[in-house]
This record gives structure tokens, sequence and C-alpha cells, in this order.
């Protein structure tokens, strides 16, 4: 990391010998700025979702939204990675590539998984729609996968510990009746200068553990639960991770800033005010 655009070296606090990134309140507004190009690009994918487009057109979508409103793509050219989008559909978890000749039918699935850097400032955010009309079965998973994210939402504040976060994600998703899988290893980050950073943030495990979670922490929450077995491959394509028993999964992300007034969810126009309101949390908007 350099001062370059930023102007500042970003501040680090060092944890089990890791360094993590602590913004400022500056940086936070200048953070939030790139979330609502995150957000608007989403908004633009999965109201052009329908039977017959294809998943190249979506990334064509996103990408001419963050441009036009001052961004770049941060996962186009990341590692290689061809999209500005992750397009993942039905068994398919995360990591799905754009294809011009990939169309959408009724009844599918799909994890819209994008972010944006502008001033240097990433930001990063997922949906799962389904295309027409869902299943009481996926109209049930996408509900449980995206309330765990709020859930974890919720407990980003100020005094706790990481894994409260994590907690507060798995306790939402074994609530239900329902055995939903939640996927190992794959899980949230911290995100600033870069769109993965430490620390990382597992969907699991006991509350109360990690790095005590300040004011000026920026993270991507990010839960991936599945119908049946989480259990994962990875494609030959070297990025697409899809469930071995060829169960639906869904994805949901937010980013989100610990501030002293509460979670301000970077990538949510209203801030994460509806989405935290059934927690009782009012978040900075």
């Amino acid at each position: 990391m350099t001062a370059g655009i930023l102007g500042r070296i970003p501040l680090l606090a060092k944890w089990s010998g890791r360094m993590i990134q602590i913004k400022t309140a500056h940086e936070i507004e200048l953070m939030r700025a790139s979330g609502l190009i995150t957000a608007g690009a989403l908004k633009a994918v999965k109201a052009a979702v329908a039977p017959g487009v294809s998943t190249g057109e979506l990334d064509a979508v996103a990408e001419d939204y963050i441009r036009s409103h001052g961004g770049v793509p941060n996962f186009l050219g990341y590692h290689g990675f061809t999209g500005t989008i992750c397009a993942s559909i039905n068994d398919e978890i995360v990591h799905g590539i754009p294809d011009p000749d990939r169309r959408l039918a009724a009844g599918d699935n799909i994890s819209i998984d994008c972010g944006a850097i502008l001033d240097g400032w990433h930001s990063d955010s997922a949906i799962t729609v389904t295309v027409g009309e869902p299943s009481p079965e996926d109209a049930a998973l996408l509900e449980v996968t995206e309330r765990s994210m709020w859930a974890g939402l919720a407990r980003a504040v100020a005094g706790g510990r990481l894994t409260d976060i994590s907690h507060a994600v798995e306790e939402s998703i074994r609530s239900h009746e329902h055995e939903y899988g939640i996927v190992d290893h794959y899980g949230g980050h911290g995100i600033g200068t870069e769109m993965h950073q430490d620390p990382h943030v597992l969907n699991y495990g006991r509350a109360g553990r990690g790095p005590k979670l300040v004011p000026g922490l920026a993270l991507a929450i990010e839960p991936m639960v599945t119908v049946g077995d989480p259990s994962t491959a990875e494609l030959d394509d070297g990025w697409t991770v899809v469930t071995k028993d060829g169960s639906r999964a869904a994805h949901f992300e937010h980013s989100v800033a610990i501030t002293p007034e509460g979670p301000w969810v970077l990538t949510a126009e209203d801030g994460g005010v509806a989405g935290l309101a059934p927690f009782g949390i009012t978040p900075r908007t």
C-alpha cells in the first residue's frame, strides 16, 4: 500500500502477526461513494435479469454502470479474472465467469457478485435472484441466506469481536428446521485500498474471538448457503466453485464500516436501515 491517490499511508492495526487496515472517517466516506456505485451496478444488473439474457450481457451492464459513474470494476483482471461480475448459477456458489453464450432460463438462481474502485477505494457486494417466479425451496434459500448476512452485519459494532459476526451468521442459518449447509473456508474479508484484506471472516464459529471491532474497520460480510451438502469443488476453469452434490446455493454480501454511531452498510443505498431494523439496529446513513 502506498500513499499515491490516497494522499497518506493508511493506519494499520496488528493482530496475530497480521496487519489490519483502519480507515479515517474521511476514508470511510470515500468508501461509501464507491459502495454506492457497486449498489447501483447490482441494481441495474438485477433489472436486466430475464430468461434468454446471457451472463455476458449482464456483465456488460455492470461494467457500463461502474465506468459511467466514474469507477473501475475491481473484479476485471483480478488474478486474471475476465469479468466485471461473478455470475454463478444454481449449484455454482461463487466465482462463475460471465459468458456471452450462457443464457438464463426461467427458474434459474443467479448469484451476482460485483465490486468497484473509486479514488483508490474498493467496495464489494453480492445478491442472488431467481429468474422469474422462485419455487418455495428457492425462495426459502434466498431468504435464509440474506437474513443471515443482515444478522452478521448487525453485530458489526465497535467493542465486539470479529467472530461475533461469524457466530451471528451461523446462528441465523441454524435456526431453521431445514438443515442448510454453510460453505466452509470461503467467507468475508477486510476491504479498503485492496479488495481482499485481513481479517478473514468465516460464516460460522464461537463468538468473542478474533480482533476487536473498532471504528474505521471495514469488512465484507458474505454468507454462502446450500440446500444440501456444503462440500465444494472447483471447475476446470480455475474459478467456478460448485456444490459437490449438485444442490443449489445462494450468496449475499455487503461491505460495512464500523463507526462510532454503529454499522454503516456502504453498499446498501439506505446505509442498511431496512435490513438492520429487524435486529433493532439503527445504522448511520
